[in-house]
């Protein structure tokens, strides 16, 4: 049965634990793309509108739901370096899991045994993701196709004729176009709601005008019959006072 402790631990899992492993593996390309010399690189934290960007890291305001790795180009080419750099990710996750894992199974972090053992497992998760060749969901070769191609044919295949790993200048050049897209959108929105608040008190002010032209024939009304009353009140009086007595 799934319970308040299930949904506390699912929370901890997609608001913490996953976004930090993802960061580690992300991190993984980051550092080895150090080492082969590498130009522009970027570590780009979630997704959506940026909240701030220093140095390296752009940190977007959706933390937890995405992260990437991007750079214009490296140094060192070959075929040493493509391998290294898509098996970087691979390889910093399984230091960072066994290493946690003989932490825990040696006595370490008692009181948080349970956060470290779901962080293992997660990490695990990217490693076999990632060591499995296999495409995924949009035909793209994972980490492990790439390298395992590499390796037998000693160059990209026909379908890798692009680097998978995105281009900063070209992340950074859609996502001012993105920006740009959303406050167009957001001016649009303005617009629309500001045009709607202008007919609406139109409508106000042209309801109010006709209650009080209302109001000013129902007064009319009144004093042409108060008007009526004592015309006919005097003529009544007249009338009493020509019979004879």
């Amino acid at each position: 049965m799934f319970g308040i402790p299930d949904l506390i631990a699912l929370v901890i899992s997609a608001f913490i634990i996953l976004p930090v492993v993802v960061f580690l593996r992300q991190s993984g390309y980051l550092l080895m793309s150090l080492i082969l010399g590498v130009k522009n690189p970027r570590l780009t934290i979630g997704s959506g509108p940026r909240v701030f960007k220093i140095g390296l890291f752009d940190i977007r305001k959706y933390y937890h739901l995405y992260s990437w790795f991007s750079y214009d180009s490296l140094k060192r080419q070959g075929k040493f370096a493509y391998v290294a750099l898509y098996a970087s990710p691979i390889l910093l996750n399984t230091v960072v899991a066994i290493t946690l894992n003989a932490l825990v199974a040696n006595g370490m972090f008692e009181d948080r045994a349970t956060f470290f053992n779901r962080f293992v497992f997660y990490a695990f998760y990217f490693v076999l993701f990632d060591v499995i060749p296999m495409k995924t969901a949009n035909g793209m070769p994972n980490n492990g196709l790439i390298i395992y191609e590499m390796l037998r044919y000693g160059k990209r295949t026909d379908f890798n004729n692009e680097p998978f790993l995105p281009s900063t200048s070209e992340v950074e050049e859609q996502y001012t176009e993105d920006i740009e897209k959303m406050e167009e959108l957001k001016e649009h929105q303005k617009d629309q709601v500001e045009q709607e608040r202008k007919n609406h008190n139109i409508s106000r002010s042209e309801e109010q005008d006709r209650k009080e032209e209302i109001e000013e024939d129902k007064e009319e009304s009144q004093e042409d019959l108060e008007e009526i009353k004592n015309q006919k009140k005097k003529q009544l009086e007249q009338y009493e006072d020509n019979i004879p007595r």
